[in-house]
């Protein structure tokens, strides 16, 4: 299957960037380089593009979307959490700027056999980004205790009936293991009221979203190696991320802010003496949203936010 993704808020994304044609930029979700294709037209001889992606059928299509550019493309398959271990590796230390986008991918969604999404029922339950790991969704679902499950579901998910579903994702298991997106989605239904179904949306999509997260450690890895990336910053240098979701919004609105006014001191203090200082600056005090038209063209731009720091070295 071709590998398709629609590159949501593209162009407020490579606006904000402010590419410099010489400049080192990195995109730690490369997907299929609908970002980056853009990013590496607005360079010359002298910038580069370095695209980071665990999933290998996104490395494949990326590398064969940007091969007219291989001079200035490196492509990595990794996961972005490694991003200045990798960037070492190759001799680079400092970037004009960096993107994620941290959505899951079309291709993703569209394929089946990943078991990304609630909308078949054959499909094996698997919501691995990079299918070297061995722990899938079907692991999850039948291994982890009720307590675990009503965790993941009720934190990652923000299901109100994460308790129910909990239990009976546990009373199924218990007769045959869940092999399935289909059989998983059923006992979903199960354990939501029908009133509720009629109104919320799938019932499904939150309680894949808290294993899809739970698996690969999406808001884990996000939170970690922030501060890293934005450290990573040249002298003027923008990272901008694409959000999907409240709870990785929270995180990366959290961490801006507190790149931007790190000092610890009560309030009282008269003056500063933690000694943090600023490294740089929130651009965007309230998230860039997708178009009317980008939303009417793509649905699954709906939920998108764009967020952007600015680094300053000598704040």
């Amino acid at each position: 299957m071709e590998f398709k993704h629609t590159s949501v808020l593209l162009h407020e994304t490579i606006d904000n960037l402010n590419i410099r044609p010489d400049g080192i930029y990195v995109d730690g979700t490369l997907g299929g380089a609908g970002h980056s294709s853009e990013i590496v037209k607005r360079l010359n001889e002298n910038g580069r593009l370095i695209g980071i992606d665990q999933d290998e059928d996104a490395i494949a299509a990326a590398s064969e979307r940007l091969k007219d550019y291989s001079d200035k493309v490196t492509i990595i398959r990794s996961n972005y959490c490694n991003m200045k271990e990798e960037l070492n590796r190759i001799g680079v230390t400092k970037v004009n700027g960096i993107l994620l986008d941290l959505g899951v991918s079309s291709f993703q969604l569209d394929t089946p056999e990943r078991g990304f999404t609630y909308r078949e029922e054959d499909a094996p339950l698997d919501m691995r980004m990079d299918q070297r790991q061995t722990l899938t969704a079907k692991d999850i679902v039948n291994d982890y205790s009720e307590s675990e499950l009503y965790r993941i579901i009720r934190d990652y998910g923000e299901d109100r009936f994460a308790k129910n579903i909990a239990k009976h994702i546990v009373a199924a298991r218990a007769k045959k293991p869940i092999e399935t997106t289909g059989e998983l989605t059923a006992i979903i239904r199960v354990s939501i009221p029908m009133k509720v179904q009629s109104t919320g949306g799938h019932p499904a999509k939150r309680t894949f979203q808290a294993i899809r997260i739970e698996l690969n450690r999406e808001l884990e890895v996000l939170s970690d190696t922030l501060d890293e990336m934005i450290d990573l910053l040249e002298e003027d240098g923008r990272i901008c991320i694409i959000t999907f979701h409240s709870l990785e919004d929270r995180i990366v609105k959290n961490i801006f802010r507190k790149n931007e006014n790190p000092c610890t001191c009560p309030k009282e203090f008269p003056v500063c003496v933690c000694g943090k200082k600023p490294k740089g600056k929130v651009i965007t005090r309230k998230p860039i949203l997708p178009t009317k038209s980008e939303m009417e063209e793509n649905p699954r731009a709906k939920s998108a936010k764009l967020r952007v720091f600015e680094r300053h070295i000598n704040d």
